[in-house]
């Protein structure tokens, strides 16, 4: 277990110790020339791990540093086969062993130290105990150093600092016998001790999609209209659009029609408290507080600063589980993205793509918004060219009209079926996102958000502005 100072290594192999340590098979733990056991047994005592009733039955503190400094490596290997063998132990750790390899290596050479490692590692293989060795590497050392090669396998910690952000991460190198998950996990040191946040998460594989899938309504009986009868359950969905068109308003129509039908759901918000969203739903109409009070909804306020896409995933799925979630609604990418560590900003595309290929397996139906700028030249979906990662796509845009700025929408994208593809008007009215007109005929480029008349303006029966207009 290797990495440089303060990445979290003593807390991780302590956890270890503490979990898998019995009276039985007691662990025992060797300290050499590195921190007095008392020091580190006090700041290891803040973790929920820590059990007072362990130390001296179950887990063993040996300390061998006077043993080391004035004797050689055999009568160090002396005394922990002995420990060992007196205890009957299960886990070993020796922790500092680079500080122990270090010393010999001045005092009586390389070879001796591989010398006294294979022995060890012999002995121990016989004994059956699983052995931690700890130490402050750096990665230049795993090309040089025998010891690397030695080992059956080499957790490798790490922490990097960018801007304000300190990001830790965990790789499992090396590991004979049984596959790994490759690549660099994100870990975060709280009260419970070191948590891995694994880059799959365990969702390896796809559940495969049945070949009939039920529809679901988003709530807005017209747009489930446009969308050829609802959304396909599994889907991804995205609803990109300006400020104030509208977009946390569908999503919350989307969860609160999943809850009517007995669908729980989860809202992972970004920027809005959650407090906003449960009164925006009840200008609405919606009632979310009661779906949250019976465990139906949880609303996930996520805006620390220096998240990773993999906790993200884990407090989602988590919360899945609780709730019996079907539904899903991500509010919103860019706040999402602002919420992220500047090291994970770089590749969120990549991050979107394994999160909803992962919620989507686990047969989730994922709604998310995606603030876009209408520059009126042009039809954007997203700043981020994700448009491929999600199977259906719902564009809101402002539209200038008889001298009035109007929102229309229309669905842009519908994988595994078909879908109207008129551009409709709609309001925002207390019973939320009203889709209104049919699709006008009588204008061009309507996409571009300065339409133009195709011929003489025709009579309107109602010539007042769709939504009211400020009191003078």
């Amino acid at each position: 277990m290797a990495g440089p100072p303060g990445c979290g290594k003593t807390t991780l192999v302590h956890q270890i110790v503490f979990t898998n340590a019995t009276p039985a098979k007691p662990a025992l733990y060797f300290t050499v020339l590195g921190e007095p056991v008392l020091k580190m047994m006090r700041y290891q005592q803040q973790f929920s791990f820590f059990d007072d009733a362990q130390v001296g039955n179950a887990i063993r503190f040996i300390n061998l540093s006077d043993l080391a400094l004035e004797k050689d490596l055999a009568a160090v290997l002396q005394e922990i086969i002995a420990q060992i063998t007196a205890a009957n132990a299960g886990v070993v750790v020796l922790d500092s062993f680079r500080t122990l390899a270090r010393k010999a290596t001045s005092d009586v050479g390389e070879v001796e130290v591989q010398s006294f490692l294979h022995r060890l590692a012999q002995f121990l293989t016989s004994w059956e105990a699983t052995t931690f060795l700890v130490g402050e590497y750096v990665e230049d050392e795993v090309r040089d150093n025998s010891l690397f090669t030695m080992v059956d396998g080499i957790i490798w910690l790490s922490q990097v600092t960018e801007r304000n952000s300190v990001v830790r991460k965990l790789q499992v190198m090396k590991l004979r016998g049984q596959a790994t998950v490759p690549g660099l996990h994100t870990v975060r040191i709280n009260e419970e001790g070191l948590q891995v946040f694994s880059r799959t998460l365990g969702l390896t594989r796809d559940k495969p999609k049945p070949a009939l899938r039920q529809r679901l309504s988003i709530g807005i009986p017209d747009l489930d209209k446009m969308l050829g009868g609802g959304i396909l359950e599994g889907d991804s969905v995205l609803v990109a659009g300006p400020s104030g068109t509208g977009k946390s308003a569908l999503a919350t129509q989307f969860i609160a029609e999943g809850l009517r039908r007995g669908e729980p759901g989860i809202m992972a918000i970004f920027e809005e408290r959650p407090e906003g969203y449960t009164l925006r739903a009840d200008s609405f109409g919606l009632d979310l507080k009661s779906a949250e009070q019976k465990g139906a909804l949880e609303l996930l306020y996520m805006r620390p600063l220096d998240l990773s896409v993999d906790e993200t995933m884990q407090s989602i799925l988590d919360a899945i589980k609780r709730v019996g979630a079907k539904r899903l609604v991500i509010d919103s990418l860019v706040g999402f993205e602002m919420a992220l560590a500047p090291g994970f900003r770089t590749d969120f595309r990549e991050s979107l793509y394994r999160m909803i290929g992962a919620l989507t397996g686990a047969g989730i139906t994922i709604l998310s918004t995606v603030e876009v700028e209408d520059n009126f030249t042009s039809l954007q979906f997203s700043h981020y060219a994700i448009s491929f990662l999600t199977d259906d796509i719902i564009r809101l845009r402002y539209v200038e009209i008889d001298g009035q700025l109007r929102k229309t929408m229309v669905v842009i994208k519908m994988r595994g079926g078909n879908h109207s593809k008129d551009i409709r008007e709609y309001v925002i009215t207390d019973e939320g996102v009203v889709v209104i007109h049919p699709r006008r005929t009588d204008y061009a480029e309507m996409s571009t958000g300065i339409p133009h008349r195709t011929g003489p303006r025709k009579a309107q029966e109602n010539e007042a502005a769709p939504e009211p207009k400020a009191s003078q």
